[in-house]
């Protein structure tokens, strides 16, 4: 019989567990999770997006999508806009206190990174990279 650690499935769990502890430790002062987090951080690409997107890009379930934009909007790092192809829309998009955010959090952001990957040299850094983010867009290269 396997043993747990022979799993894949268990190891990536694991590293997901051990990546939001780090990355929630890290924002726990600013009042954010991880999930702000990664909104705030699809929002940085783009000029605005619809929360239905936000929900299919990230992964989140809409409802939670909705939460975490209110959570955004009260700290003034996301504001909803009108929606110029459909005025019953919102586009959800980045503030500038919302870059500033990101900017005063982006160096503390790769310590948790590299913290996590420290026992990996940069070329398998590099790997995991392109191996995790040809996983995540569902095998497409």
């Amino acid at each position: 019989m396997r043993g747990l650690h022979a799993d894949t499935g268990y190891l990536l769990y694991r590293l997901g567990l051990r990546s939001g502890q780090l990355f929630n430790t890290f924002l726990q002062e600013s009042g954010l999770r991880l999930r702000h987090y990664a909104v705030l951080r699809f929002l940085s690409t783009a000029e605005g997006t619809l929360q239905r997107e936000l929900s299919a890009q990230l992964g989140y379930d809409p409802s939670a999508i909705v939460g975490l934009v209110d959570d955004l909007e009260k700290l003034g790092f996301a504001e909803r806009r009108p929606s110029p192809d459909d005025r019953r829309s919102r586009l959800v998009a980045l503030t500038g206190d919302g870059r500033a955010f990101l900017r005063d959090t982006d160096e503390a952001g790769q310590r948790v990174t590299n913290e996590l990957l420290d026992p990996l040299d940069a070329a398998e850094r590099e790997s995991l990279h392109a191996l995790l983010q040809r996983i995540t867009e569902g095998g497409r290269s």
